[in-house]
């Protein structure tokens, strides 16, 4: 929409929803129908969604509703996007002696959100985009490690770039590209005369805009930090200062006739990452506040989000606040939300290091011990007693039935309505914002009677005015009526995140 948001959506622009929820559920109740009309097997369409956050909270509040099959169908505009699609499913389904929720948690948002990572974490993506490789080469390989995820309906070609993205996030050369350069470019390019005041510009931004629009939750000092340097996160205490690859992509320049491929990052700089997990929780204690300030951020509440849907997703039960936390002094660190007994004390963990010495000879002879610091089981050889970074165990996912993420080749709309297998396919099509102009009513041959259809609103999109935001909501009203689809419930462009239809083939006749 404007240069601010770049030519490819590398985090969406609205909460992240559970669409059995928000979607079947909301038409069931809307329409008087009962559950159980519903098949036991659902196919969910996803259009430009610019990341997986509604795939992972769908998947982990599946236990919450009556039992189905669930087939994610996903469309993006670039392959970059199922490429970090695929390492953060990957991260979310890491075993816990491999990796704790909390760790899991710190490196989900740190490389979701940051321009900059810790070199831990670019290890990590390393280490697993060797896996990815044989992914993507091997469908055995992916049906064993990833059987989430189903590559089969991508291009040869699509899948041949995907290898070389993931052979790029492998390569240990660095820098892949300048990122704060490139940061910084994409600033001038935006803010032109005004970049010598910028620390005005995004205050403006954010006191006129963000918290006019209902992100007042969002602190100042995060958005401003992550306005000027391309960091939204840092949790955990560290030096960020490695690029992050999984945010670089290409793009194609024409200069004299000749088009040229360019390394960098060309996605939001005007937005930021935290509307999608750290604006909403359904933790009353995240929304206190003092002397008219919240106590917690953005940062605590995407924290908590991510903690709660990675450990559902493990156990099936839904998460909850340890006490000490929940009733915790304002100003009390997210860092304190951990799974139960995963993590131990910080003092306790420098007394017991002090103590390594002493007690060497007794650890050696133990076949396993406690990894205090991730939280997780380290391995010791058999043969020669050496300790196994939890890392380097091999990677075994944690086991999640009947749910599927078919990824569909990229922009291809136009291409597979024409084909039999999606016809009536979908019962809920979701539109991103920047991809709703795709509903028309040729469309529609793949929607299931009775089908949910979710519009992502612009509520979020600061370099548009307020009166552009209720134009927006009726033009996509339009959109969705011409297309059969009937509204379930009357939008507010300054205050909702979605609108919502269900499609009625009489309707559409």
């Amino acid at each position: 929409m404007t240069d601010g948001l770049g030519i490819i959506t590398w985090w969406g622009f609205s909460p992240a929803i559970d669409l059995q929820e928000k979607g079947i559920l909301e038409t069931v109740e809307k329409l008087s129908l009962k559950e159980e009309s519903y098949p036991d097997e659902v196919n969910m369409l996803l259009v430009g969604a610019g990341d997986i956050r509604h795939v992972l909270k769908t998947v982990a509040q599946r236990g919450r509703h009556k039992r189905r099959k669930i087939n994610f169908y996903v469309v993006e505009t670039a392959l970059e996007l199922y490429a970090r699609d695929m390492l953060f499913m990957a991260i979310a389904l890491e075993p816990q002696s491999r990796m704790g929720l909390q760790e899991k948690m710190e490196l989900v948002l740190e490389l979701y959100g940051n321009i900059l990572v810790r070199n831990q974490s670019v290890h990590y993506v390393q280490k697993m985009a060797i896996l990815f490789i044989k992914m993507v080469t091997d469908s055995d390989y992916l049906k064993d490690k990833l059987p989430l995820v189903d590559l089969s309906q991508l291009k040869f070609k699509e899948r041949d770039f995907l290898e070389n993205i993931f052979k790029m996030w492998r390569s240990p050369e660095k820098p892949v590209f300048d990122a704060e350069k490139c940061w910084d470019l994409r600033l001038r390019q935006y803010l032109g005369t005004r970049y010598d005041y910028r620390m005005n510009a995004f205050d403006w931004d954010y006191h006129m805009k963000l918290c006019e629009r209902g992100g007042d939750i969002i602190r100042k000092f995060e958005y401003q930090r992550w306005r000027n340097t391309g960091v939204a996160f840092e949790i955990r205490e560290g030096t960020y200062d490695v690029p992050n690859k999984t945010l670089a992509s290409l793009r194609i320049f024409n200069q004299s006739g000749e088009h040229h491929a360019r390394r960098g990052f060309w996605g939001d700089v005007v937005i930021g990452p935290f509307i999608t997990m750290g604006l909403e929780t359904t933790k009353k204690s995240f929304y206190k506040k003092q002397n008219d300030i919240y106590v917690k951020t953005a940062e605590d509440i995407s924290g908590f989000n991510v903690i709660s849907m990675f450990h559902e997703i493990a156990t099936g039960h839904e998460y909850e606040l340890p006490k000490v936390v929940e009733d915790s002094e304002p100003g009390a660190k997210l860092t304190e939300i951990t799974e139960e007994n995963e993590q131990e004390d910080e003092g306790n963990k420098q007394e017991n290091d002090k103590e390594g010495d002493s007690n060497k000879e007794k650890k050696e002879k133990e076949p396993e011990k406690k990894n205090e610091e991730n939280g997780v089981k380290e391995q010791v050889s058999s043969e020669d007693n050496i300790p196994t970074a939890p890392l380097d165990l091999e990677y075994e996912p944690l086991p999640v039935d009947d749910v599927k993420i078919i990824f569909l080749p990229v922009a291809c709309l136009q291409d597979i309505v024409k084909k039999k297998k999606y016809e009536k396919l979908f019962h809920l099509v979701y539109f991103s914002n920047s991809m709703v102009h795709h509903l028309k009513p040729e469309i529609t041959a793949m929607f299931a009677n009775q089908s949910t259809v979710i519009l992502e609103t612009v509520r979020f999109m600061l370099d548009l005015k307020p009166e552009q935001l209720e134009e927006f909501v009726k033009k996509t009203k339009d959109l969705a009526e011409a297309a059969g689809c009937k509204v379930l419930e009357e939008c507010n462009g300054k205050t909702d995140n979605f609108s919502t239809f269900v499609y009625q083939m009489n309707a559409a006749s």
